[in-house]
């Protein structure tokens, strides 16, 4: 071999030993590079891992805050199945969350977890919705049922209040009516008589007491029958009685003396007497009148 053939032999062999030292070089880089490439993927696996957790939990938090702050109007709930299946449902996701938050890293079954938990808050998305819609209707037709309660009872306060009118026009009218029907006296007069019947100057001689007194017409009153009390007080306040009582003005009173007359809505007039059963004394009496239960006059009369 001539040293020409030598030199291209040997740097044949530097060449090749030159691509064998690159290409080992290369082999060594590539396997470093996809090393990292699978650090790089595998951290990054995890982040999504962990924020795909995060998401969730923040998720089924704000459900159950939703599901809470209208939890005190469940009663206005006819049929609690919707909270049941809310109960159901929560506890199964707050089992995966448990297992998930558990694991560090991100592998096969792990990322079935997640599916698996986003496909049970998507049913607990569902329920809080129409259990919310729920909610808001029960709450609509309550507000309506208030406001129907509220104009039934300002309904109910009007006609209390045309009750009250009419019962006081009633009252009104019915005392007018008594008062139409109510009868009026005139010539009351006071009188004392001797045993003869004949009048008496002296009171203390008098052996009867006369009331004199006329019925004015009134086609209102009810004619008929018609007792007529008289109460005649004497000048110390004492009454003089008779033999019974009769009601009046809301109470029983005693009377002096009575007599019944036949009314016939005409101009009628009578005396009626009392005999004396006790001393008399001269000086002021008093004589009140009554008919149908009504006091007509009280008049006061001086015997000597």
């Amino acid at each position: 071999m001539d040293k020409r053939q030598k030199t291209i032999f040997y740097a044949g062999i530097g060449v090749v030993a030159a691509l064998v030292v690159l290409a080992v070089a290369l082999i060594f880089t590539n396997s470093r590079q996809s090393s990292e490439f699978d650090q790089v993927q595998t951290e990054l696996d995890s982040l999504r891992f962990a924020n795909d957790q995060l998401k969730l939990t923040n998720e089924f938090n704000q459900l159950n805050a939703d599901f809470k702050a209208y939890e005190d109007q469940q009663i206005y709930l006819k049929n609690d199945s919707l909270v049941q299946k809310y109960d159901q449902a929560r506890l199964k996701v707050e089992a995966l969350l448990k297992e998930l938050n558990a694991e560090k890293r991100s592998n096969s079954q792990n990322k079935q977890k997640i599916k698996n938990l986003e496909a049970e808050i998507a049913t607990l998305k569902g329920i809080v919705k129409h259990y919310l819609a729920e909610i808001k209707r029960l709450g609509e037709e309550n507000e309506g049922l208030r406001k129907e309660i509220e104009e039934i009872s300002q309904k109910n306060e009007q006609l209390s209040s045309a009750v009250t009118t009419a019962t006081t026009k009633n009252e009104e009218l019915t005392q007018k009516v008594q008062l139409a029907e109510k009868l009026t006296l005139t010539g009351v007069s006071l009188q004392a008589f001797n045993k003869k019947g004949k009048a008496e100057k002296k009171v203390k001689k008098a052996k009867t007491l006369g009331v004199s007194l006329t019925i004015t017409p009134n086609n209102t009153a009810k004619p008929g029958l018609k007792d007529v009390y008289v109460r005649i007080t004497s000048p110390e306040g004492n009454l003089l009685k008779g033999n019974g009582s009769f009601s009046a003005e809301g109470t029983q009173l005693e009377y002096t003396t009575k007599r019944q007359v036949e009314y016939a809505n005409e101009e009628l007039s009578t005396v009626i007497y009392w005999d004396v059963n006790t001393s008399l004394t001269a000086g002021e009496y008093t004589v009140e009148i009554f008919i149908d239960g009504n006091r007509l006059t009280s008049r006061r009369f001086t015997l000597n």
